[in-house]
């Protein structure tokens, strides 16, 4: 069956319908990264977003136990060539059928490199999956364009409380739309880990005693979070050890005044080189966001840079003046990507046991 990508440009990509054969229009992005496709089909922070993925051939190792969430959020998914015939050990099936369990559009067949090119060239932009061919595209381009992602935060976020016991420090994490690895490589390291849901308030936190905090990876623009950015200013305001990823990152800057900005296409793949302030030394790193704080005039009272991205010179971390906090743009569980940056974790337990 064929299927169409109406870009709100008016482009249009003609290819053959894979997984979902529902019509969705979503934030059209792309991913760099060769392999892990599971692990980016199932973070959440791709909620309302139709992934392109640059690699030419996906799906070849079909669907293992790699997922990071218990479902997909993705709006759409692109490729160039979807395997038919995945071969892996650990293959308990094809992504096709994947896509189609999970209610996910998406397409095959197209020049993904183009499309790419007119991301990268254009910027970020909304599209539409579809198996219809439409004569006239105004009204279609119309409902495109006039398309939000949206607060899609309380929409990702666990719902009840989970627990992963351990005999180490109690850690709560704050789940903004968390990557399953978060929790477990804590958990790994001994940690008593409570995750929490995004509404979870400041006093519901402190109120459980924990040696430290953990604000997660999540989806959408973090100005549309409010109410959470006014409960993570009270988290601030204690002495309780704090470590947050991607979207933790940007609220707690808003929390304290460091305005956000929007990427022309952002950051998202397993390659993305970042460079320690400290050190100098660089790490390569696994990244997936649209948005980034924006440090120009920061006040060293309230923070200092601590990592920068070798590529385009954007904030990838920062150390909260006099507190013992400190928040990363990146990935450091990785899933997908390289494992350069875990050591951030042992860090967060030295932090927690006043070592640092």
């Amino acid at each position: 069956m064929k299927a169409y990508l109406y870009l709100e440009d008016g482009t249009v990509f003609t290819g053959e319908s894979i997984g979902s054969t529902r019509e969705s229009i979503s934030e059209v992005v792309f991913n760099t990264s060769m392999t892990g496709y599971l692990e980016v089909l199932t973070d959440p922070s791709y909620a309302g977003q139709a992934v392109t993925m640059t690699y030419p051939l996906i799906g070849n190792y079909g669907v293992t136990d790699d997922a990071e969430a218990d479902r997909s959020y993705v709006g759409g998914y692109i490729v160039r060539e979807l395997a038919r015939v995945p071969s892996n050990f650990r293959c308990k099936g094809s992504l096709d059928d994947f896509l189609k369990e999970q209610d996910i559009p998406g397409i095959q067949g197209i020049d993904t490199r183009a499309l790419t090119k007119r991301l990268r060239d254009s910027g970020t932009m909304n599209g539409m999956i579809s198996t219809v061919k439409y004569d006239d595209k105004a009204p279609v381009l119309e409902k495109i364009k006039a398309y939000e992602v949206g607060d899609v935060v309380s929409k990702v976020t666990c719902k009840e409380p989970k627990h992963l016991p351990g005999k180490g420090k109690k850690v709560v994490l704050l789940d903004l739309g968390a990557k399953r690895d978060i929790a477990l490589d804590l958990n790994k390291r001994g940690c008593d880990v409570t995750i929490v849901p995004a509404d979870t308030t400041a006093d519901e936190i402190i109120g459980m005693n924990p040696d430290g905090i953990m604000l997660s990876n999540g989806p959408g623009d973090p100005k549309t979070c409010k109410s959470i950015i006014k409960e993570i200013k009270k988290l601030y305001d204690t002495d309780i050890p704090i470590f947050a990823i991607c979207l933790g990152h940007q609220l707690m800057a808003l929390a304290n005044g460091i305005d956000t900005k929007k990427l022309k296409y952002g950051h998202r793949g397993g390659n993305h080189p970042v460079k320690d302030a400290l050190t100098g030394r660089v790490y390569i790193s696994s990244q997936n966001h649209g948005y980034v704080v924006d440090t120009e005039g920061l006040d060293p009272k309230i923070a200092t840079p601590s990592f920068t991205n070798v590529n385009d010179g954007t904030n990838e971390g920062l150390m909260y003046t006099g507190k013992n906090i400190y928040t990363v743009q990146f990935h450091p569980e990785a899933c997908p990507g390289p494992q350069d940056s875990e050591f951030l974790f042992d860090r967060f337990i030295k932090m927690m046991e006043g070592e640092l």
